[in-house]
């Protein structure tokens, strides 16, 4: 990797040019001291580039854009994530996204808590948000989708190419190592596209693993401990990290 310069994301840029205003700005500014000449990465659009402080005005500052930075690319991973307590909830958003998740579709399983479910749509932007600013933080050069919110029957019918994973706490004979090394020797040097289902705090209903099964994803296992679901999310992104990089 080498050093990483910090990366800021552009509010508002063109082919040559990108400036920063908010709390960027205000943080480059007051903390960092900014002064022209400056630089700095600056993720515009799904590019970085080099950018060189051009001007300060107020709460703005502006970027000239000399040369394209290379990007490690997301991983291509979705994780479809049961609506489960929203703070830990936020947590696992933001940890996925420091380990390469590419997408992440919130859905209403059986056993979320209906509450949760009813406010999600209402969340939703706080949790992109959350995935933005996580993004800029571990430096990455894209920003995770996040959808919105769906119900689990939708999601799982949908997009059935790739490796479609269902993280089921019964399921002892394949870990989710397992499923990933085949498959990855089976894909040869293309790498899977992978989609990994993770249940909420009661995990699955007995008829959503049925209807999993029928859709054709594989129940795997993280293992024999009982995890939260915000940790089942968090260790299955980071085995799938160790595996694909």
């Amino acid at each position: 990797m080498g050093m990483t310069r910090r990366r800021w994301i552009a509010d508002r840029w063109d082919e040559a040019t990108a400036s920063l205003s908010g709390e960027q700005a205000a943080h480059l500014i007051r903390v960092l001291r900014a002064q022209t000449g400056m630089e700095f990465d600056i993720v515009a659009g799904d590019r970085v580039w080099r950018g060189v402080i051009a001007g300060i005005s107020g709460d703005e500052v502006r970027f000239n854009l000399i040369a394209e930075v290379e990007a490690d690319p997301a991983l291509p991973v979705t994780l479809l994530l049961s609506i489960f307590k929203f703070d830990r909830m936020e947590w696992a958003l933001e940890k996925a996204t420091e380990l390469g998740v590419e997408r992440i579709v919130p859905i209403v399983a059986r056993r979320s808590e209906k509450h949760l479910a009813a406010s999600a749509q209402n969340r939703v932007e706080r949790w992109r948000r959350i995935a933005r600013e996580s993004a800029q933080q571990s430096r990455r050069s894209d920003v995770p989708m996040i959808e919105d919110p769906t119900l689990l029957k939708t999601a799982a019918r949908r997009e059935s190419e790739g490796l479609r994973l269902l993280l089921a706490e019964q399921e002892r004979s394949t870990t989710l190592r397992q499923a990933l090394s085949t498959a990855m020797k089976e894909a040869g040097d293309e790498m899977p596209r992978i989609r990994m289902a993770v249940g909420p705090e009661g995990g699955w209903a007995a008829e959503e693993e049925a209807l999993f099964d029928e859709e054709g994803w594989k129940a795997v296992s993280l293992g024999p401990r009982i995890l939260r679901a915000e940790t089942a999310a968090i260790t299955a992104m980071a085995v799938v990290a160790a595996m694909l990089e």
